[in-house]
C-alpha cells in the first residue's frame, strides 16, 4: 500500500487525484500544513488516508472540502481522477 500500512499516502493520493501537478508540490503542501484530514492539520506527506476520510485543501483561491472515495492505483486521466473523491462543500466547481 505504498508504504502506509493502513491506508494510502496523502501526497501520492493528492497527486493521483490531480490536485497538484507534481508529487513534490503535494509533499510541500502537506509539509507546510495546508491540508487537513478529518479536521486535523497534516504536516507529514506520508500521512495515511483511507476511503471515507474528509480532506480540506486550497485549490486556486478557494478552500475545497472533499470525501475520499477510493485509493489511487495510478495517475490516470482527469475523468479517472475525478472518481477518487466527492466534493462535499457548497462550491459546485471541480478542481
Amino acid at each position: 500500500m505504498s508504504g502506509a500500512e493502513d491506508g494510502f499516502r496523502l501526497d501520492k493520493w493528492l497527486w493521483c487525484a490531480r490536485f497538484y501537478r507534481t508529487r513534490a508540490l503535494a509533499q510541500q503542501a502537506c509539509s507546510k500544513g495546508r491540508i487537513r484530514v478529518n479536521g486535523n492539520r497534516v504536516e507529514k506527506p506520508g500521512r495515511a488516508i483511507r476511503p471515507g476520510d474528509v480532506l480540506t485543501l486550497p485549490v486556486l483561491r478557494e478552500i475545497v472540502v472533499l470525501k475520499v472515495i477510493s485509493d489511487a492505483t495510478r495517475r490516470g486521466p482527469a475523468t479517472e481522477a475525478r472518481q477518487l473523491y466527492e466534493i462535499i462543500n457548497d462550491n459546485d466547481r471541480e478542481p
